[in-house]
């Protein structure tokens, strides 16, 4: 039988943390808001080729008129690193985002 993670807060309430679970990148507009708010560097802004082939962006790139995709998504880099703060998904205009609770 599992049971989820919750915190106990200094007011004595109790929270269960969600944490990134899935990313929708079907509906992703790869606009990079939850990359800005993430605090633990869990998402990575790919670009995918007509083929579906997931190849590097690099941010600091101002032109990227040349670039080899056809789009930029987000995708979920670092899962062990969240922190179930569900600031990715508070911001995400298109919903990307699925959290669930951890299981202990």
């Amino acid at each position: 039988m599992s049971t989820t993670f919750s915190v106990t807060l200094p007011s004595g309430a109790t929270w269960t943390p969600t944490f990134v679970a899935a990313l929708n990148e079907e509906k992703c507009i790869g606009c990079g808001r939850c990359f800005k708010v993430c605090p633990r560097g869990v998402l990575e802004l790919v670009g995918l080729t007509e083929d579906g082939e997931r190849i590097h962006v690099d941010l600091d790139d101002d032109d990227d008129e040349d670039a080899e995709y056809e789009k930029k998504v987000m995708t979920i880099a670092h899962q062990e690193l969240c922190i179930g703060c569900t600031a990715c998904a508070k911001i995400c205009p298109k919903k990307c985002y699925t959290h669930a609770p951890a299981a202990v």
